[in-house]
């Protein structure tokens, strides 16, 4: 028994529909899943570019931050540096007033005299040799000569040796200094410079960091002290 025409044509009508039906809810899930995906994707897309730019800002804030650090600690020690500089030229005015008050001493020939005595004293003990030759400035070589009895007599009773002592005639101290001798012994391998420019000296690098603590006051970061 064959099937109608209409029959058969409505199968096919029916097995199309189905077909249809099936194609669209599928183009409908492709769409959906197209969609999520293009919105998951976006999302991530939108989400990496916000963390470069809260990345460029951060750096961007760190870099200014540094900048600031840096600017600040110029001007720090800058500032230090000034200070400094007007702490040693306060100190170099107060080095300056003394040696010229020292100068001012050696026009007094009185003082001078003692100074010289106590300068060849003092290099005697310092030398505690037999023989020694003293050298000065040309135009001191009577004062010298003057107290160099006192000054060996003073090394005798503060040492308990004798010593022989001559004035160098031949070879001077230069005549710009402020005055002092050289004493030298063991044919110039041993030599003890008091001028009064080397005693001065000498005094000063003892007693600038005293003298610092007196203007400025003492400094708590310092560990070690002339």
């Amino acid at each position: 028994m064959s099937i109608p025409d209409a029959e058969v044509e409505r199968q096919i009508q029916q097995m199309i529909q189905f077909i249809d039906h099936e194609a669209d809810e599928k183009e409908v899930e492709i769409l959906a899943k197209a969609d999520e995906e293009f919105n998951i994707e976006k999302g991530r897309l939108v989400e990496q570019e916000k963390q470069k730019i809260r990345a460029f800002h951060e750096k961007k804030e760190k870099n200014a931050e540094l900048q600031k650090k840096i600017q600040m600690s110029n001007l720090h020690n800058q500032a230090r540096l000034r200070l400094l500089k007007q702490r040693e030229d306060h100190l170099q005015v107060v080095v300056d007033k003394t040696t010229n008050k020292l100068k001012g001493q050696v026009v007094d020939i009185t003082k001078y005299r003692e100074m010289l005595q106590g300068l060849i004293t003092q290099g005697l003990c310092q030398l505690l040799e037999p023989h020694v030759t003293i050298q000065c400035r040309q135009m001191d070589i009577q004062l010298v000569e003057g107290v160099l009895a006192a000054g060996q007599a003073n090394y005798t009773k503060l040492s308990g040796l004798d010593v022989t002592v001559k004035v160098d005639q031949a070879n001077f101290l230069p005549a710009d200094i402020t005055g002092g001798v050289r004493l030298v012994a063991k044919e110039g391998r041993m030599v003890v410079v008091n001028t009064l420019e080397a005693r001065l000296e000498q005094i000063i690098k003892q007693k600038i960091p005293e003298v610092r603590s007196m203007l400025y006051g003492s400094n708590p970061n310092r560990r070690f002290f002339d």
